[in-house]
Order: C-alpha cells, then structure tokens, then sequence
C-alpha cells in the first residue's frame, strides 16, 4: 500500500472526519464560552465583589506594587497571575456545565437500551433429581 493510498484511507474513515467536525464545534464554542464569561459573568461577579476584576489580582514577585498586570510586565517583574487562573478555572467550570447539558439534552433522544435476559439454561438441582429418579425408573423396567 502506496503512502498516499494509505492517507486516504485514514482520513476517509468516519472517526477522523468525526474527531475534525468535533475539534471545529469546539473551537467555535470555546469562543462563546469566552464571551460569555467575559462579558457576562465576570462583569457580574466583579460587580458582586465590589468592582473587582479577577485580571488583575496577581503578586509582583519583585515586592513592589502595580496597578495592573501590564504595567508590572512592562516594568519587568515577574508576577504570579492567580486572578487569571481564578479565570481559568471559572472558565472550565462553564466549559462542563455546557457540555453536561447538552450530553443530558442528547441523551434524551437516545432510544433506551434494551436488556436481554438470556434464560438460564443450566438445570435446577430439582430437575436433575427429578431426571435421575426418571433414568432410573426407565431402567428398572
């Protein structure tokens, strides 16, 4: 098999084209979840915690202050940007809350597993009983 034949072959196969669709979805859903939490939660928590803006929740490693993060990268200092983490973190939990309601969205289309008892085929200690007391009467006779 050819390299090229061999190509095809792979990225023919429902599973890559599948993986592909999926990687483009969640890339165009990533940005929504970017927005969202941008310019929809964060303005709400900051406003609940008295106009505090997670981005700028960091600590200058050099020990002095800065108003914003730019402005100690500017100055160059490192800093450690945990308000941004805090976002990060927010982030992921939109993030699974989303994907939780539409895996349980779908899964509400999904036709119910049907279990199949298989009958158990192994005779009964009854019915073994009952066949050796017959083998026997058959060869009294």
């Amino acid at each position: 098999m050819s390299f090229f034949s061999e190509f095809k072959k792979f990225v023919s196969k429902g599973n890559v084209l599948d993986l592909a669709v999926g990687v483009i979805i969640g890339a165009a859903f990533g940005k929504i979840v970017t927005s969202l939490t941008d310019d929809v939660i964060m303005p709400i928590l900051g406003l609940a915690t008295g106009g505090i803006d997670f981005k700028n929740w960091f600590v200058a490693l050099d020990g002095k202050s800065y108003d914003t993060i730019e402005a100690a990268k500017t100055a160059g200092a490192a800093t450690v940007n945990f308000g941004l983490f805090l976002n990060a973190v927010i982030y992921f939990f939109i993030i699974a809350f989303c994907v939780f309601l539409i895996v349980r969205f779908a899964n509400r289309f999904k036709a119910p597993a049907v279990i199949e008892v298989k009958p158990d085929l192994t005779p009964s200690k009854e019915e073994i009983l009952l066949t050796e007391i017959r083998d026997a009467l058959r060869n009294r006779a």
